[in-house]
């Protein structure tokens, strides 16, 4: 029986699509399958005549995951380019014989080809496309959209009707009021409909009407004038308003305006004139309005809580924009520009495994956008390979609220009281190095922290020495 299931192994090793590595539990290779050597550029005898750790200094296997699971004793996930220039997606499980590693077996797929075919496919799909406008076989309307909507990565037809929309009042000036939950991507659409506008030369001012406190929300809105108040800046101060001349004012929240605001707003859009705090001249200004909310402000208005006269002055050209789970078609385009952006921002290129895709598909996403792009950088973040499972994201970095945002001082640690004989500078310098091995356990970098912590990278990397902290995740 031995001998059948050594040939069964043989033929497995020998036949199989992926490249395959049998190592002992000292590194040295004791099988590799044949097609291993085109990718790694070596004989499959010379293969096994070396050892993980050999293959490593010398640039064959960069990284070798082989000495990954040695090293941690894990099953392990990672990409690799190969000494021959070749991308590949490798991992590798540990054979425990009395909780003693005997032996290692890997595999790799080649993904060099798969990617080529992939931009093969796409070039044919542009020119196909092009094909399609230049002949006028399609809606010319529509065929614009392709080049203008791929930032926003719109492929349901709910949404692109939503964009056709927005592009046909996008010349006039007509306020339009934005509709829908919370990370739907309202604030995405108000610049696309600022781009697409005679305005796009000029600014496009995003003001969160929820984010700024009362009693700083009229000179921040409205600006003032030298003197106007006790820290006024010495020559006053343009409001948002005025900043926004010539261009699109974007108020997001405009549930959350404040009641003496809205008196305030109206005014500005019925006479298109501003008057700064503390001065007595007025001022006009011309901008375009786009506001948007996640609250029913008819009820609002029933309540008491906004004005009917503004509602009805924002109420001109209502879109709603629906939520991700009523438009799956659009998750895989912004799931690939999410992972993207966060490759280049971490400076790594990690993939989605498989298992990923039927969790980011049959989530029902009750943050949206914004929960799948938080979830996708939580997962990015807590892979300590260079592939993304479905399980990735479970070692949560931080409890999320119900819109989707993260809790920001959830990732801080629970930290015992200031000392009877401690100082200020004591307990604060415990609290900052806590804080730094928390996420030094978290986070596979120091620009992932820095990203974290909104700070620098180079000041995480001096706190960090000056701590005698260091990264303890593998990346």
């Amino acid at each position: 029986m031995e001998h059948i299931d050594s040939r069964v192994l043989e033929t497995i090793v020998l036949t199989a699509n992926d490249h395959f590595f049998i190592v002992d539990g000292t590194g040295r290779v004791l099988d590799v399958s044949p097609g291993a050597a085109a990718v790694y550029g070596m004989s499959r005898e010379a293969l096994k005549a070396s050892t993980v750790q050999e293959l490593e200094a010398q640039g064959v296997l960069k990284p070798s995951i082989s000495l990954e699971v040695l090293r941690t004793g894990q099953p392990a996930q990672l990409m690799q380019v190969t000494g021959t220039g070749r991308r590949v997606i490798a991992e590798a499980h540990p054979v425990l014989v009395d909780g003693r590693i005997e032996r290692i077996v890997s595999r790799s797929r080649d993904l060099t080809d798969l990617q080529l075919l992939q931009d093969e496919y796409a070039l044919l799909q542009r020119r196909f496309s092009d094909h399609l406008k230049s002949s006028h076989a399609g809606p010319p309307e529509e065929g614009d959209l392709e080049a203008d909507l791929e930032s926003l990565q719109v492929r349901s037809r709910v949404m692109r009707e939503v964009a056709l929309l927005l592009k046909r009042v996008a010349p006039a000036d007509a306020t339009v009021l934005m509709l829908g939950e919370s990370g739907v991507g309202k604030t995405a659409f108000a610049r696309q409909l600022h781009r697409w506008s005679r305005r796009s030369d000029g600014p496009f001012i995003e003001v969160n009407c929820g984010a700024i406190p009362d009693n700083l929300f009229e000179s921040e809105m409205f600006g003032y004038q030298p003197g106007a108040f006790s820290g006024a800046a010495r020559q006053g101060k343009a409001g948002l308003l005025e900043q926004a001349e010539g261009g699109t004012l974007f108020l997001d929240e405009i549930g959350e305006l404040p009641m003496t605001m809205q008196t305030k707003l109206l005014k500005v859009i019925q006479d298109g004139t501003l008057t700064r705090l503390g001065d007595t001249r007025s001022r006009r200004i011309d901008f375009r309005l786009v506001v948007a909310t996640n609250q029913a402000l008819a009820e609002r208005v029933e309540a008491g809580a906004f004005r009917l006269d503004l509602y009805y002055r924002l109420n001109v050209i209502p879109v709603t924009l629906p939520p991700l789970r009523d438009r799956r078609e659009d998750i895989p385009a912004l799931v690939e520009q999410c992972l993207a952006g966060l490759n280049r921002r971490y400076g790594r290129k990690k993939l989605l495994h498989s298992s990923a895709w039927s969790e980011l598909m049959s989530r029902d996403w009750p943050g949206n956008v914004r929960e799948l792009e938080n979830w996708l950088e939580r997962a990015w973040l807590s892979s300590s390979g260079d592939l993304i499972d479905a399980h990735s994201s479970q070692e949560e970095l931080a409890p999320q609220r119900p819109d989707g945002e993260r809790d920001p001082a959830s990732l801080l640690p629970v930290t015992a009281g200031m000392g009877d004989q401690e100082s200020l500078p004591d307990y604060l310098g415990r609290v900052e190095r806590e804080v730094l091995a928390g996420l030094c356990r978290q986070l596979p970098s120091t620009y992932a922290i820095a990203a974290r912590l909104s700070i620098s990278q180079p000041s995480v990397v001096r706190k960090l020495r000056r701590h005698g902290l260091s990264i303890s995740r593998s990346g």
